[in-house]
């Protein structure tokens, strides 16, 4: 029988969500329990903090399309933090459907390093992203409702900015009129869906830090602008109480345990291509109260989510990492080495060789933040010794540490060379520093992403996004940090300029203010806010047992 990822959780050992709420220092008038093995934590209720635990952010090189076992690694990592006696936590982001029913997958991690239960994780969980898409969708009902009704606000229905959002790839939603048939059914004009996870909601929701900050937050978002182009928020149409209200319980931590049995929180789920990328940070500082290590992990490259999380996440935490780990894998070395995404099971070291330049420049982005990184190689059984030694060889002589993993074949047992490096990190005094200052101008902010962080030559707006960048600097808005919406498959806004480009110029053709998250996103290249299914998508595998069981979920 051929080991999968649903098999072998299927088959895992689960414990009662009480005991490893015991087993991770949670009492039981914290934990609001979901069933037999889910849990919500009321941070309300966990006792006062005693420690800060320190922070190991996972991040990796630029993927190929099906992913390279990051998650796996986090899970992973923190098992065998656990192994060598280690007070740990894993914090990951919560899986959208669309990916899940479209072809990247879910975000449980994979083989012996998962979390569990993993058929509910990836498909409905707690309900926090369909609160996130009830609250986003009220709120435009309410916009709509207010132009019906007399439009007090003499909000401008051709620059209303806020989009209804839906958890599911549907391209055919990205752009749609409303409002049709006749007077009673609301005033027409057009609009359009993104993808819940690059909700504004998403993401205050992910950066909010208690209950009255994700009122404040809520009620700072913009909605769009009057006829005299005078912005909108929603504090002005008096929503924000309702859409906290039906956020609080979204707002509330999941924990859940890993394979092994490591407690787990998973909580909020932005995207780092079109969002910031990362686990809210309720979950992040709520793990540090309660661990020594908190494993935790940003979305994509160190080019997206990782950078997102040094400007955006801990920053605004008021924490800093305290190690990195890169992964890396002999597939995606290969394509960034030239090799055609269908040919990566076949042998070839030399492409590994070349593309090794994509795993430099993200070492060196890890480097400028002042933290030496440790790589992670995640084995595949596809990979050859000649084609390892190539990574091994190559990290000896650029003095990088690194670690041959295999945990999802062994669990924490295959990541323990991986933690014990980590561990030798954790122990030296940090250099941290971030690259830019949120007073920076927005275009300093930019040419040091697109120069340091991506290895480019320069930045260049559209007419539309200067326009868009006179307008923000007119309200005051310019002091923001930047959330950059980039392909993740290059280090460019070009998806098909694999390796190590060079000389390149990133072209910003939008810039959208998110008040309530407190970022700029500043779009690039063809990105989507709302993206499309595959020609065959992953649901069209899926179904369920006559027992109940899922088939086809990876």
């Amino acid at each position: 029988m051929t080991l999968t990822d649903l098999s072998i959780a299927a088959n895992a050992k689960m414990l009662p969500i009480q005991e490893v709420a015991d087993r991770a220092g949670i009492p039981e008038e914290a934990l609001e329990t979901y069933g037999k093995y889910k849990a919500k934590i009321d941070i309300a209720s966990l006792p006062p903090a005693v420690k800060q635990g320190q922070v190991v952010l996972v991040t990796a090189i630029s993927p190929t399309p099906a992913g390279e076992g990051k998650s796996t690694v986090t899970v992973g990592l923190a098992d065998a933090f656990k192994q060598l006696g280690e007070s740990v936590m894993v914090a990951l982001r919560e899986p959208s459907l669309g990916p899940v029913m479209g072809v990247k997958g879910g975000a449980t991690g994979g083989g012996f390093a998962q979390v569990l239960p993993m058929e509910d994780i990836n498909l409905h969980f707690t309900g926090d992203i369909h609160a996130i898409t009830t609250a986003n969708n009220a709120l435009s009902a309410l916009i709509d409702n207010h132009l019906h009704q007399g439009n007090e606000l003499e909000l401008d229905p051709r620059r209303i900015t806020w989009k209804r959002v839906l958890d599911m790839n549907d391209r055919a939603l990205r752009n749609v009129t409303v409002g049709l048939g006749g007077p009673s059914q609301g005033v027409p004009r057009e609009d359009g869906f993104d993808i819940t996870v690059a909700s504004e909601i998403m993401a205050v929701l992910c950066l909010a830090e208690s209950l009255d900050d994700l009122k404040e937050r809520l009620a700072q978002m913009l909605v769009g602008y009057t006829y005299d182009r005078e912005p909108v928020t929603v504090r002005d149409l008096g929503a924000a109480g309702a859409l906290t209200l039906l956020l609080k319980d979204a707002f509330k931590p999941n924990l859940v345990q890993t394979i092994e049995g490591t407690p787990a929180i998973i909580h909020g789920g932005p995207f780092a291509n079109i969002a910031h990328g990362c686990n809210s940070l309720m979950a992040t500082k709520a793990a540090r109260r309660l661990a020594d290590v908190v494993v935790t992990e940003a979305g994509f490259g160190a080019d997206l989510g990782a950078e997102k999380f040094m400007h955006i996440k801990s920053r605004q935490g008021g924490f800093d990492p305290d190690a990195v780990v890169i992964v890396a894998t002999v597939r995606a070395l290969k394509m960034h080495g030239g090799v055609d995404k269908n040919a990566l099971k076949e042998a070839d070291a030399d492409a590994v060789r070349r593309g090794m330049v994509n795993l430099a420049k993200h070492v060196d982005t890890i480097r400028q933040f002042g933290i030496e990184p440790v790589v992670a190689l995640n084995r595949f059984v596809t990979d050859t010794e000649a084609e390892l030694a190539e990574v091994m060889e190559w990290a000896k002589a650029e003095d990088v540490a690194i670690a041959l993993t295999d945990v999802w074949e062994k669990g924490g047992t295959g990541g323990l060379e991986l933690a014990k490096l980590v561990q030798q990190e954790l122990e030296k005094p940090k250099n941290f520093s971030r690259l830019y200052e949120p007073t920076d101008s927005v275009e300093e902010k930019l040419r040091v992403i697109v120069q340091r962080v991506y290895g480019g030559a320069d930045v260049q707006l559209t007419d539309k996004a200067k326009k868009q960048l006179a307008e923000i600097q007119k309200f005051g808005w310019d002091a923001l940090p930047l959330c950059m919406a980039k392909t993740q498959y290059s280090l460019s806004d070009q998806p098909k300029l694999l390796g190590r480009p060079e000389g390149f110029t990133v072209t910003i053709r939008e810039i959208i203010p998110k008040l309530g998250a407190g970022f700029l996103v500043c779009l690039t290249g063809d990105i989507m806010t709302m993206p499309g299914l595959p020609k065959q998508p992953a649901a069209l595998n899926m179904d369920i047992s006559d027992n109940g069981n899922a088939v086809g979920l990876f």
